[in-house]
């Protein structure tokens, strides 16, 4: 078959607009794609440029098909499996930081350039104060930029209109913030000039991200198959889901330069993304938190046996309709729209998202996530709610195990051994614990305020009512125990 190519997806050449430090699966399934249909529909007019920004890995297959490459998304959509094809053709080329440094470097002169996009992992905006000005190029995301800025400064003489806009979607909070905190340090170790670091904060704008799509990568075992069903060789297929957020929060307006929305996108531009992340910790990943553990000891072992299973769905309706949405402060529409948006993700076919993968740093995971809701709904209501109390009882079920082994807890389910995966301490903790009777186990996981930053033991009827579900989950095991308090 022919292998994909600008020839034969007929692209047509716009002004560079973006470069983007990343050429990963995330961002060629939802930064790319979305600015490809933005493309499509007239309303940006920018090609992309992908920046490896890593000394390993290649750029071979990039080369070979000219970066024109196909997104296939597979997901609920409209009440029933679909998947979507498409073929992004808005990348125009692809440049190695380390082994092109020129031809890099360059694009900081680039008269038509606007926006830096990156995902450099959660690690990759860092302050190093061992970076270099000197190297070509510095070996930090963060000092990449700012020498790439600092190119662009002198080039164009501290032109005011030749600022760019920074869209990081490394997923830590406040990414733009703390990108920026970066740059400007750099500049002053740097001892660049006071003119340039003005320039950086009125010419430049560092927004920060809210970004979620489930992006399931290259589909290996189903490739040679897909390209036979488009009738073209690509390898650099990537699959995702159909769902996908994008909410910026910037200082200065930027809507009409990046008018995705315009384009029937769902990016929302804010000066305060906090309610969204809110909003996704509490009810998505919140949700995950909440239930995986419980259903994993039911028998089920991933996400869509889950909701194909009565009873665990029930519990996840309830948690976040009846205990989770309560709390949030979002519009109750919003929130409502956004919770069955998450439901019917659950119910991907096409996704085989594993119990056990969720349930990594679980400890840590119910208190960022759940906690925050079950606090909020006794502040509201008065009394703890059941089934984010019975959540903390099944995390107590499922960490229970006294054998460390290659670093995992080994904790049994129906006779089968299955890995807890969290860090040493906690698993240590649980070791010497979880064998002890209920009222003793449950006391002194409550009362761990390593764990929870607070003794949740000293909150009214929340220790007893979990004493009573330990128990029966003893002797009655999960599945009816769940039967016995919830239905």
């Amino acid at each position: 078959m022919e292998l994909l190519s600008k020839q034969k997806t007929g692209k047509v050449e716009r002004p560079i607009k973006v470069l983007q430090f990343g050429e990963g699966n995330f961002l060629r399934a939802f930064v790319d794609y979305m600015i490809d249909i933005a493309n499509e529909k007239g309303e940006f007019n920018g090609d992309i440029v992908l920046v490896k920004p890593i000394e390993f890995g290649t750029l071979a297959r990039f080369h070979e098909q000219e970066c024109q490459y196909t997104v296939q998304l597979r997901g609920i959509a409209d009440g029933e499996a679909k998947k979507i094809n498409r073929v992004v053709t808005s990348v125009t080329d692809v440049v190695d930081a380390y082994e092109e440094y020129g031809k890099y470097a360059d694009f900081a002169k680039l008269d038509t350039l606007r926006f830096i996009v990156s995902n450099t992992t959660e690690a990759g905006i860092v302050y190093d104060e061992t970076d270099r000005l000197e190297l070509n190029p510095p070996k930090t995301y963060p000092g990449k930029l700012t020498k790439f800025l600092y190119e662009r400064y002198k080039h164009f003489d501290g032109a005011q209109d030749k600022g760019l806009v920074m869209l990081p979607v490394e997923l830590i909070d406040d990414n733009g913030i703390h990108l920026k905190e970066c740059v400007l340090k750099l500049a002053k170790r740097w001892n660049l000039e006071e003119a340039f670091t003005a320039w950086i904060n009125e010419a430049c704008v560092f927004t920060s991200t809210l970004v979620d799509r489930i992006v399931t990568g290259y589909p290996r075992d189903e490739a040679q198959e897909l390209c036979e069903e488009f009738g073209y060789q690509d390898n650099l297929i990537v699959t995702g889901e159909p769902f996908a957020l994008w909410v910026i929060e910037s200082d200065k307006d930027i809507s009409d330069e990046f008018p995705l929305p315009k384009a029937g996108l769902p990016v929302i531009f804010t000066d305060n993304q906090k309610p969204y992340k809110q909003r996704k910790v509490r009810i998505l990943n919140g949700a995950h938190t909440s239930f995986v553990l419980a259903s994993y000891l039911c028998g089920n072992d991933i996400v869509l046996e889950s909701m194909n299973d009565d009873l665990i769905l029930d519990f996840i309706k309830a948690t976040i309709f009846e205990e989770v949405i309560p709390t949030l402060t979002l519009p109750k529409a919003e929130l409502v729209e956004f919770a069955e948006a998450v439901l019917t993700r659950f119910r991907n076919p096409y996704v085989k998202h594993a119990h056990l993968s969720i349930s990594l740093n679980s400890v840590s995971k119910w208190r960022a996530r759940c906690m925050p809701s079950f606090l909020g709904y006794i502040e509201k209501e008065g009394k703890a709610p059941a089934h984010l109390t019975f959540s903390l009882a099944a995390l107590m079920a499922f960490y229970t195990g006294t054998e460390i082994r290659d670093k995992a807890l080994i904790g049994h389910r129906d006779g089968e051994e299955y890995q807890i995966m969290d860090d040493a301490p906690v698993l240590e903790f649980f070791a010497a614990n979880s064998s002890k009777e209920p009222a003793e186990f449950a006391h002194a996981v409550l009362s761990n305020t390593d764990f929870w930053g607070q003794d949740l033991s000293a909150l009214a009827g929340v220790e007893e009512t979990i004493v009573s579900y330990l128990a029966d989950i003893r002797d009655m095991g999960m599945r009816k125990t769940m039967e016995k308090v919830f239905k």
